[in-house]
């Protein structure tokens, strides 16, 4: 199973948005990056990833898991780009804020840390775990 993280900007699209779509969850468009498209075409129906806040709280907030693989991106006007659906699983019992990643050394080779532009990327099983322990999240 592969791990994910997906960055929203709360003004867009919020943590509480994405729980009040409920277990239909939604799509997670508008990726125009070629590197992000690519991870999204790798991922899976059942893999999980992280919801994470960009620029306002920059921090892990939550944890969705895809429900829908790839398929076009309706808001794509050239036809490139697509998305997938996900659905929120829960909330982290403490967030975990991008300066306490950056100051984990478990956590150094993060893409996170290493390429914070980038708006969905992988998470190495290590870095899923650490995460969860960092956000207080029970052991399933």
């Amino acid at each position: 199973m592969a791990y994910w993280l997906f960055k929203s900007e709360p003004a867009t699209w919020s943590w509480d948005q994405q729980v009040a779509a409920g277990g239909a969850g939604t799509f997670w468009n508008g990726v125009r990056n070629h590197l992000a498209k690519k991870h999204l075409m790798a991922m899976q129906v059942g893999e999980r990833g992280f919801f994470y806040h960009s620029n306002e709280g920059k921090a892990v907030v939550g944890i969705v898991e895809v429900i829908r693989p790839y398929y076009p991106d309706h808001t794509d006007e050239s036809g490139r780009f697509g998305m997938v659906d996900v659905r929120a699983v829960e909330a982290l019992p403490r967030p975990v804020t991008l300066d306490a990643i950056k100051a984990d050394p478990a956590l150094a080779d993060m893409v996170l840390v290493n390429n914070s532009r980038l708006s969905v990327q992988p998470v190495t099983e290590a870095e899923w775990d650490r995460l969860r322990a960092l956000g207080s999240v029970p052991e399933t």
